[in-house]
């Protein structure tokens, strides 16, 4: 008997079981971009100067093995010009934020291979589904390999990433998590029939599509913030420092250098964005409020409003304490949250709902 009879004779798995394993390894992803998040906070993400998908996974073991680690870090410009003195002990709580952060990476391969191995030999995900999955673990790889892309730039000349490269690596954690969504989304409905679209469906679906895009962008533009250390000057709001625009906005040449490496103007921007997410949510929120063939399009709608404005909140107050670890960790955690229920009231809109 094969290996794929005898799945079959096991109860089968249903479909909504695969949606539910495709929303764990979304929340997965999640915990991965605020753990990335924290790892940049810390000034972690460089202790780990080689790129070793299989070998990697073992820690150091020995003092022997720690001086070995620490030596090769002690060669990158961070430690030269930033961290000179460091002890061992220091660098050890830098490398476990890393060494932490990839981990999570290699888990999510296991956590998505096997099951994926289990609901193809059941058929709970039909064959004509398997380029879709396939196309989702390959995301997972580029992920990490922009990951390293991104780790390099600071092993030269830089004593830190690429806030480009931390955004473009950013940027496909983000792509992979709403693409794990929705594929979980469409597992989930009740039926496999998308249910017709009305003239109130249609009239907020474009605002329902152009949400989800707003928040990528405000949560790309975090990353610029992050990676300028923006997060650390101009502490008041709603002025910033007494100023509407920050001073010295088009200091750098040519004039569009100042939007990715001006510090003060990257706060702006993830200033000014925040206020059209949240007036979009806010219209959005409106118009739920009078589409009648979606009711369940009220409460989540109710729900994106209330993490919108959480999620103000978090970045008012993280602003005005010069982003300690903890409150900048929670803003991006939220931000996480609100990307998803941006996407989930997209589907709502769009397709039947869940």
């Amino acid at each position: 008997m094969t290996v794929a009879a005898t799945l079959t004779g096991l109860r089968s798995p249903s479909r909504r079981a695969v949606g539910w394993w495709l929303i764990v390894m979304a929340v997965l992803v999640a915990a991965m971009v605020t753990l990335g998040g924290l790892t940049r906070l810390t000034g972690s993400g460089l202790s780990i100067t080689e790129w070793q998908p299989v070998t990697g996974v073992i820690p150091p073991l020995s003092h022997e093995a720690w001086q070995t680690a620490f030596a090769k870090y002690q060669q990158i410009p961070q430690y030269r010009l930033e961290n000179r003195g460091m002890t061992l002990e220091a660098f050890q709580a830098i490398f476990w934020w890393e060494w932490t952060h990839r981990l999570l990476g290699r888990l999510l391969a296991v956590i998505f291979l096997l099951p994926f191995l289990v609901f193809a030999a059941t058929g709970a995900i039909a064959r004509r589904e398997w380029p879709r999955m396939i196309l989702l673990f390959a995301l997972g790889g580029l992920q990490g390999a922009v990951g390293w892309w991104m780790v390099e730039s600071g092993l030269e000349t830089r004593v830190s990433v690429s806030q480009y490269r931390l955004a473009i690596h950013l940027g496909v954690a983000l792509i992979l998590l709403a693409a794990l969504l929705w594929t979980a989304f469409e597992y989930l409905r009740r039926s496999d029939a998308a249910s017709a679209a009305t003239a109130d469906r249609r009239r907020i679906a474009v605002l329902g599509w152009i949400l989800p895009a707003l928040v990528y962008v405000q949560m790309l533009l975090g990353a610029l913030v992050a990676g300028l250390h923006a997060g650390l000057i101009y502490n008041t709001w709603p002025s910033m420092d007494g100023r509407l625009f920050p001073e010295g906005s088009l200091a750098l040449s040519p004039w569009w250098r100042n939007l990715f490496e001006n510090a003060g103007l990257a706060q702006f921007d993830h200033r000014l964005v925040a206020y059209i997410v949240a007036g979009a949510v806010l219209v959005f929120w409106a118009m739920a409020r009078r589409t009648r063939d979606l009711p369940a399009l009220r409460a989540s709608s109710n729900a994106l409003l209330a993490i919108v404005g959480l999620q103000i909140a978090l970045g008012i107050v993280t602003l005005l304490n010069q982003a300690p670890l903890w409150l900048a960790a929670l803003h991006q955690a939220t931000a996480v949250a609100l990307f998803a229920a941006a996407l989930w009231n997209a589907f709502k809109v769009s397709r039947a709902p869940l």
